[in-house]
């Protein structure tokens, strides 16, 4: 069970279900509507709406700002190779942020979903900064 959800605004639903599922390993858990899912994986529910929903997450405000996908709050997915991860992900197509980030605990890539989320694959180089449950 999922102890910790993000919401990601995304332009298309469907596109970001295939795009977690297929690259990222995240399982579908519902899609009961075209501008709404969420998925797992492990203790992340991640929690996906389109913009302009009639209701939910996506929902216009009440000044008439519609939520947008993109920024840089991210969260990561911890990877056991992250060359391989970034190289594999590339020959599918992603868009990336630049290339690794070497860390003092970790080194990191920045991917985007297709709406332009970004996520962190984080590979830990120090016992301390794995991630509970290890890497995928």
């Amino acid at each position: 069970m999922a102890t910790v959800q993000v919401r990601y605004i995304v332009d298309d639903v469907d596109a970001a279900i295939a795009f977690y599922c297929t690259h990222l390993g995240f399982t579908e858990v519902m899609h009961p509507a075209p501008n709404f899912a969420m998925l797992t994986l492990g203790d992340l529910r991640l929690v996906l709406s389109k913009p302009g929903g009639p209701m939910g997450g996506g929902s216009q405000l009440a000044d008439g700002r519609l939520p947008t996908p993109g920024g840089w709050n991210r969260f990561a997915v911890e990877v056991a190779d992250l060359r391989q991860t970034v190289e594999r992900l590339r020959t599918a197509g992603a868009q990336f942020r630049g290339d690794i980030i070497q860390g003092v605990g970790g080194n990191q890539a920045l991917v985007e979903d297709p709406s332009g989320n970004p996520i962190e694959l984080f590979q830990p180089l120090i016992p301390e900064a794995r991630m509970a449950g290890g890497s995928s």
